[in-house]
């Protein structure tokens, strides 16, 4: 990980991409009002081109779909076809193409098209319009997709070598082409890919215990390397309890974690955060609640951010203080809001812009 990052976050507000909307420039809308220092482009999943698996799914041979936008729809992994072989050499020579020469990613199979990401290239034309310091996008992890998609007698791609291989590559070059987009379209600004990992919610439990972190960990920093590469921080976002050592040692720039609930899970190893820290990293600090809306009704900005500095305050050290902790957070909510009321998501906003103001305020 680079330890000479141009972009100093110091409790900036910004987002998780999910909305409960259906139209993307309300979406928009809402995200410059609440984050307008760094946008980022809407993911609104009641449009199942917009879900976390088919999004990032074009342009990978082994991913098929099958009637998607109806209920029946699935997406699956499936190499068995007899044109597979010749697929795959095609897509292996469009990789080694785009990374020999990364101008010719637009327009390449590995672009994300307007119909799965509506609000990414509105976003690329609405940037003109607005001041910000720094943009933020988004792609689902390589874990998360080889998790999620199995083969038809449930198999997941993760345990096949040749998807493992396909799926990784394939979600890089994709991570690579969106952020040339964004900082094409941004002059100037900064760009933060965050890889979205929910499923290394369940690393070293049961259900994955075949699973070697070190090999995840190798898959996240390939993705990480291709958004470095193309200009990018890369950001890793995961909602739940995991092994942070792994993360913390890893390639990527910014970890972006549920502070509301696993704040003490996350900073256990605080000698693996200060470290992590020392190289320049940035801690997404997820403490405005998405999971319960009792949470979201109790919950101000006065009380959220006590929140911060009570957590915070365990990471205090000589040298750093509260102010050098702010200064490399980022304030977010704990996930996405696609999955609440339309009025329980605009309390999340509203908090997480409230909450950042008054640590600013209070330590900066």
């Amino acid at each position: 990980m680079t330890s000479n990052i141009p972009f100093t976050p110091s409790g900036l507000p910004v987002l998780i991409g999910s909305l409960p909307l259906n139209d993307h420039q309300q979406a928009l809308d809402w995200i410059f009002a609440a984050t307008p220092e760094i946008p980022l482009w809407p993911q609104l999943p009641g449009n199942p081109l917009e879900q976390m698996m088919p999004q990032f799914a074009e342009g990978i041979p082994c991913i098929r779909e099958e009637n998607l936008t109806s209920p029946e729809g699935r997406i699956l992994f499936d190499t068995s076809g007899p044109d597979f072989e010749a697929q795959m050499l095609t897509f292996y020579e469009d990789c080694l193409a785009v990374q020999e020469q990364p101008d010719k990613l637009p327009g390449s199979r590995f672009q994300v098209s307007r119909e799965r990401a509506e609000g990414l290239h509105l976003l690329g034309e609405s940037l003109a319009r607005h001041s910000s310091i720094a943009v933020k996008g988004q792609v689902t992890g390589p874990f998360t997709m080889l998790t999620g998609i199995k083969d038809r007698l449930g198999r997941a791609g993760y345990y096949d070598d040749t998807v493992r291989e396909m799926v990784v590559k394939g979600i890089a070059q994709k991570a690579a082409w969106q952020t040339r987009f964004l900082a094409e379209r941004g002059g100037g600004r900064q760009v933060i890919v965050f890889i979205d990992e929910p499923a290394l919610a369940g690393l070293g439990s049961s259900a994955f215990i075949s699973v070697d972190a070190a090999t995840v960990q190798a898959l996240v920093n390939e993705v990480a390397e291709a958004i470095q590469g193309a200009g990018g921080l890369a950001g890793i976002h995961v909602c739940a309890n995991t092994e942070w050592e792994m993360l913390y040692s890893s390639r990527i720039n910014i970890l972006s974690f549920d502070a509301y609930n696993f704040f003490d899970k996350a900073a256990a190893q605080a000698g693996q955060v200060h470290s992590y820290l020392d190289r320049g990293g940035i801690l997404a600090w997820g403490g405005v609640p998405t999971g319960q809306a009792e949470d979201i009704d109790k919950e101000s900005a006065d009380s959220l951010t006590k929140l911060w500095e009570v957590q915070m305050v365990k990471l205090v050290q000589p040298g750093r203080d509260l102010s050098a902790l702010l200064r490399q957070c980022l304030i977010t909510p704990s996930c996405g809001t696609g999955s609440l009321s339309q009025a329980h998501a605009r309390k999340v906003l509203e908090l997480t812009k409230a909450v950042s103001a008054q640590l600013q305020a209070r330590h900066l």
